[in-house]
């Protein structure tokens, strides 16, 4: 009963919360949209005349969207966002990095102080030179005055496929990409042509393709997209600086201001599978992922082309520099099959991959499966219209037509292998899961740790509860969709739920939706991550109950860092340690130590026995969790949290462990949802929690449990008189 009680204070505490942000939430969104449509041009003058007509059809586009829709879509945006944040935290995290900044005041020009002398208007600007005739057919356009530009928040999309997707899920899409621009997150959308099988003029596709997305962006308005054309080099340089991370190749991306001036007004830029060979002169299909890599490297400031005689630091001055003007936040897959493939989890998918960590294991299981069950793709059809806009406009465009006519001309074997990769129909799912697996791990290599990914399916990101009809639709019945993956990964760069919950607690959208929802395939959220290590090795030596045969292992390790994983629980739970006094009580009794990264987060276990029985006694030895910490600054954010408990879950103790937490600890409710069972002891201050099957019948291992978790001495250095 007191469980419910408590329940439904928190539930109370996060309907007030959400009443009472929803005001500064609108106030910092209309602040935040406002700058973006405010944003200055780009330097230099010959980009800025060249995108004006662009911006001009864009400012139509977006004027008859509101005649249309009014201020539907915007109130509706502030609606999902607020659905989408769950916590404070991630709200002021979101804010923090995506709101408004405060801008400083522009320099004013000097003023002239009186020295005594009549100057006249020697420092005066000259009207004759200013007001001097200027040959153009153009009206005249106002100097463009150099100011200081905040750097760029990018999220880069790839679509696989996209010629299976219907026109109303690529609408969805766009509706979607337009919501994430708005919210601060401006999009570059890569388009990939690969459906399982080879097509005959795969450039053609991939232009008619990347046109069907221009399109459906532009349906709803707001600043709109555009097909770049020409950003994309092929070369004959096919090398890399570290086995690892693959910073050069043969495919680059030129002409930078060209891809960031439409950007920077807002734009979603749209670019095709298909680049120009400088050695050939002509124009050839490219694989789409090879256009991210490149697009990765450009927008993370490394240099493709630089020498190895250039000055070390000009080069790091100029990445520097070029990292400044974008920070690319997130890179997004939407391909038709979905998340990677999990076989521990019911709805088949990793929830969430540290890559850091687990990319090796879970490319020999994909490996695995697709040599054993060779499960054939399903050959995805291209969506067919009768009448096709984007071909009439294809042909009406002079780029597209060479493009036609280069694209049938042969191409070196070198080449034709590497574009024709991935598309024979025989290839497996697994082959495109083990492909999708190998670029977020390429890309993510590249970029700051702060930078994530996210997988998943074209329908759940077209299912927006917001989507407004479209007029066309007509009037139809209103159902409530699910919540939008990707505005949620944007606002707490996490995954929908935690890959931490045990697989039967996962939301199952279908199941858990009332009334129901549309369902769509499970997604996976990536990130660079970190190492995770594990003291002993769990794969070299199993964590057992300590013996002659199996000594205990010491905090004085040297694989341990005794003063940093100190620090590391003072901070965690805000109290000092007797290092001393702790070290005393766990002599002898140490199963293991868990770290990540850089000592973010830890837990030590130990091995325990209940009292008055001999402190070997291998009947009843439990596994005991003594000190899970986690940095302060890593709680909430980074899945560090998660990432510890999965590793002491599933590979120190899988078959079970149990911990105790005082009833007044906030982090109880993240307890409750991955114990397999709880049970407030009585006559104490304590919560007992566990994950081994069957302690809820009461039997030995409950009542060993029990009196572990109560025997247990604190060893705080404050001595205080906490009543337990």
């Amino acid at each position: 009963m007191k469980a419910c009680h408590w329940g439904l204070r928190i539930g109370s505490g996060a309907y007030l919360w959400k009443r009472t942000l929803r005001a500064s939430f609108i106030r910092s969104f209309s602040q935040l949209q406002s700058q973006l449509t405010t944003q200055p041009g780009p330097k230099g003058n010959s980009r800025g005349l060249e995108a004006a007509p662009a911006n001009y059809t864009a400012g139509l586009t977006e004027e008859v969207s509101k005649q249309k829709h009014g201020d539907t879509v915007n109130q509706d945006l502030f609606l999902d966002v607020l659905r989408s944040t769950a916590t404070k935290r991630e709200a002021k995290a979101y804010l923090s990095r995506f709101g408004p900044q405060t801008q400083g005041k522009k320099p004013q020009p000097p003023i002239r102080k009186d020295a005594g002398v009549n100057l006249g208007n020697l420092f005066l600007p000259i009207r004759a030179v200013d007001e001097k005739p200027v040959f153009s057919h153009t009206p005249a356009q106002p100097r463009y005055i150099e100011e200081a530009v905040d750097s760029l928040h990018v999220a880069l999309v790839k679509i696989r496929a996209a010629q299976s997707i219907n026109d109303e899920t690529l609408q969805g899409i766009g509706f979607t990409l337009s919501q994430l621009s708005q919210l601060g997150l401006s999009c570059v959308v890569v388009v990939d042509a690969d459906n399982g099988q080879e097509e005959k003029n795969s450039a053609m596709v991939g232009i008619e393709q990347a046109d069907r997305v221009v399109e459906a962006i532009d349906v709803y308005g707001g600043q709109g997209a555009r097909r770049l054309d020409s950003v994309i080099g092929v070369s004959s340089v096919n090398e890399q600086l570290l086995p690892s991370v693959k910073i050069r190749s043969g495919i680059r991306a030129t002409h930078r201001n060209q891809l960031l001036a439409p950007l920077r007004r807002g734009m979603i830029p749209v670019i095709a599978p298909v680049g120009f060979n400088s050695s050939t002169h002509k124009v050839v299909p490219v694989v789409a992922d090879e256009v991210v890599l490149a697009l990765t490297r450009e927008f993370a400031g490394i240099q493709s082309n630089a020498l190895t005689e250039d000055d070390p630091q000009q080069v790091a001055k100029t990445i520097s520099t070029l990292q400044k003007q974008v920070s690319l936040d997130r890179i997004i897959v939407l391909d038709p099959l979905g998340g990677i493939p999990s076989t521990d989890r019911i709805l088949g998918a990793h929830v969430f991959i540290n890559l850091e960590q687990e990319f090796d294991i879970i490319k020999k299981d994909l490996l695995s499966a697709g040599s054993h069950y060779m499960q054939k793709t399903k050959v995805l059809k291209p969506f067919s219209r009768a009448s096709d806009p984007s071909s009439a406009f294809t042909r009406s465009n002079p780029f597209s037509k060479f493009l036609a006519e280069e694209s049938r001309a042969p191409i070196d074997d070198r080449q034709m292998q590497e574009n024709t990769a991935g598309t024979d129909p025989g290839h497996s799912d697994m082959d495109y899961h083990v492909k999708n697996l190998e670029l977020l791990r390429n890309t993510l290599a590249l970029l700051p740790p702060s930078s994530s990914a996210f997988l998943t399916t074209p329908e759940a990101v077209a299912n927006s509860q917001t989507r407004p009809p479209l007029a066309s639709e007509g009037p139809r019945v209103r159902t409530r969709r699910q919540r939008n993956p990707l505005i949620h990964n944007l606002l707490t760069d996490k995954p929908v739920f935690s890959s931490s919950l045990p697989s039967n607690r996962s939301p199952h959208p279908a199941v858990s939706a009332s009334p129901p929802v549309i369902t769509s395939s499970p997604a996976t959220f990536f990130k660079r991550g970190r190492p995770v290590g594990r003291v002993p090795d769990p794969l070299e030596r199993a964590w057992a109950p300590p013996s002659p045969s199996n000594p205990s292992i010491d905090l004085s390790d040297p694989r341990i860092d005794l003063s940093r994983l100190s620090y590391l629980i003072e901070d965690s739970f805000n109290r000092k340690l007797d290092v001393p006094l702790y070290l005393a009580r766990i002599k002898d009794r140490i199963a293991g130590v868990i770290i990540a990264g850089e000592y973010e987060g830890g837990a030590i276990l130990t091995w325990e026995t209940p009292p008055g029985l001999p402190k070997d006694d291998p009947d009843h030895m439990v596994p005991y969790l003594d000190k899970f910490a986690v940095l302060k600054r890593s709680q909430g954010a980074g899945g560090v949290a998660d990432v510890v408990f999965k590793a002491m879950v599933r590979d120190c103790f899988p078959n079970g462990v149990c911990w105790r937490s005082r009833m007044g600890n906030p982090v109880n409710k993240w307890y409750f949802e991955r114990a397999k069972g709880t049970w407030k002891m009585p006559g104490t201050n304590w919560t007992m929690f566990w994950t081994t099957e069957g302690v809820e019948r009461g039997d030995g291992v409950f009542l060993d449990y029990e009196a572990v978790c109560k025997a247990v001495v604190p060893t705080w250095a404050d001595k205080k008189g906490v009543v337990d």
